[in-house]
Order: C-alpha cells, then sequence, then structure tokens
C-alpha cells in the first residue's frame, strides 16, 4: 500500500480511538488492537493521551506498509468485536470514507477484510501482488533456500502476467500458496516435520478419518489448508476463499480446463492476488516473525 497522507493518519486514528464515541477504546485496547494486527515488537501503551500515543505509532510504522494494512484490516475485522460483523461493518463504511481519499478501500473476500484500490473507471476494488514480499516471506519462513524457490513462483508469475499467460499467472499463484503453506507447517510444527499430517479435512466425516498419517512429500494442497485451519494459523472463511486458488492451480491438468472452459484474463489474476493477501495476513498476525528487519 503508498505511504498514506499526514491527514488520513490523523482522520484514521481518531476514528480507531473514538473518544466518548460508542466504539471507544482505553489505552489497553489500542495496545491489544496493534499486538492482535500482528505488529512485530508492538509497542506498550505509555499512559499519555490516546490519540497522539495512536498517531505515532502509525506513523513509525508507514515504512512497514503491511503493518498498517493490517491494522486497517483488523479493525474491519468481525472476530474483533463482541457482535461480530455488525461492528465491523460500521468500522468498515467509516475508515473506507477515509481511504478514499487514497484511492483505497476494505473489502470483504470470502467473508475476510482486504486492502484493496480503487481505480477510476471502476466500480470494483483491484488487488495486486502483496508488497514487500519477499520480506514478508523471510518473516514467516526460515530456510533461505525455501524462500528464493517461493520467489522463483512469484517472479515467474510476474513475468507471465506481462506477457498475458493470465492461465499460467493463476496456476503460478495457487503454487505459490501451497509452497508457502507447506514450508510455514514444517518448520513450525515439530510433529507434522517428523510423523506427517494426520487426516484433518472437514470433507471426510470424522468417524472415517483413519490412524495413517501423509508424509509431507504427499501432502495434498488441500490438507495443508485444512491443517493451518485446525492449527488456528488461519480463519475459516480466508481458507473457503483459497480453496478456490486451489481450484485454479488445478487448471494445469488440461482435462479440467476442456471440461470447465474458464475464460482467463487479468481480473482472473486480480481475484487470485485478494485471498493471498487474506492469507498472508491471518499467518502474519497469529505467527511470531522470524526476521528482524522491518517489514
Amino acid at each position: 500500500m503508498p505511504r498514506l497522507d499526514p491527514r488520513t493518519l490523523d482522520r484514521l486514528t481518531e476514528l480507531i480511538v473514538d473518544i466518548g464515541g460508542p466504539y471507544e477504546r482505553k489505552g489497553f485496547q489500542l495496545e491489544a488492537l496493534l499486538r492482535n494486527a500482528g505488529w512485530e515488537d508492538p509497542p506498550e501503551y505509555d499512559g499519555s493521551p490516546r490519540i497522539p500515543w495512536l498517531r505515532e505509532q502509525l506513523e513509525s510504522r508507514q515504512e512497514r506498509p503491511a503493518n498498517i494494512e493490517r491494522l486497517l484490516c483488523r479493525v474491519c475485522d468481525p472476530v474483533e468485536y463482541d457482535d461480530g460483523p455488525v461492528t465491523a461493518e460500521d468500522f468498515r463504511a467509516v475508515v473506507n470514507e477515509q481511504l478514499a481519499r487514497e484511492q483505497l478501500v476494505i473489502t470483504v473476500i470470502g467473508g475476510r477484510p482486504v486492502l484493496g484500490s480503487l481505480e477510476p473507471g471502476r466500480g470494483d476494488p483491484t488487488f495486486a501482488e502483496p508488497p514487500h514480499l519477499r520480506q514478508r516471506i523471510e518473516d514467516l519462513v526460515g530456510d533461505p533456500q525455501t524462500v528464493e524457490v517461493l520467489m522463483g513462483r512469484i517472479d515467474e508469475t510476474r513475468v507471465c502476467v506481462s506477457g498475458g499467460a493470465y492461465r499460467m499467472a493463476t496456476i503460478g499463484i495457487g503454487t505459490f500458496i501451497e509452497g508457502l503453506l507447506l514450508a510455514v507447517l514444517l518448520e513450525r510444527d515439530e510433529d507434522l516435520r517428523e510423523n506427517g499430517f494426520p487426516e484433518v479435512r472437514r470433507r471426510i466425516h470424522p468417524d472415517k478419518r483413519g490412524p495413517k498419517r501423509t508424509s509431507a512429500d504427499r501432502a495434498s494442497m488441500e490438507l495443508l489448508i485444512e491443517t493451518a485451519f485446525v492449527k488456528q494459523w488461519v480463519q475459516l472463511d480466508a481458507i473457503e476463499f483459497v480453496h478456490a486458488i486451489r481450484d485454479f492451480r488445478n487448471f494445469i491438468h488440461p482435462r479440467k480446463e476442456i471440461t470447465e472452459q474458464p475464460r482467463f484474463d487479468a481480473d482472473t489474476v486480480m481475484l487470485c492476488w485478494g485471498p493471498v493477501h487474506a492469507l498472508m495476513n491471518d499467518l502474519e498476525q497469529n505467527l511470531p516473525p522470524l526476521a528482524t528487519s522491518p517489514t
């Protein structure tokens, strides 16, 4: 996301603190909000006036746009509020009034708030590759060779988009998600790494799930997605939508394309980037970063 104008930061700060309003946040609640948004080294509230304190925190993270993006999504996220989507939708409406000046918008993809861009002449938000993607991958994945493989998928996806090979671009995004999930699960869970993946797929009735585990080299993308959900590293709605990307990836098989006859274009790729934002936001909120450099 682009650097926000100082006046936009002022208005967003006032909205989030909401002094005297129905959604007023105390100091400890602001501290928890930043922590729950997955900020690295979240600040401790020091007892000073809340609006200047939060404004200072936002300004300090302007060079870490992923932090700002996750915060904006968090204040529009139903999990943040006791009444769920009721308050979340109220916040999304007023936040979007301010973001419109920046040609940005918080929209909902598969039930998850995601930051998109508003382009002149288009009614719907557009999505692109998440910003600072290499650093964000390095925060989630420790093995440098794996990071290079994942970035190779992204680099080739960029080439496909620039050359109009939209079919292969959507497949590339799907394989990137598969590789990212596999790397994160294996690096961060010793049991999965040593013993393989238990059967947790929701389409398999619990009574029919056997004790046999699937080795990492045979784990399907579906199993990776469902395992991340069971571990509460990603939320259900994000998973539902990422399953759609898995379906796009499966167009690598010509028979599927011949049967379904999809239409691939730049909008198809744009739709695939949206859930990538949602997935990475969830992983970043629920897993501590491995890297120490700013994102």
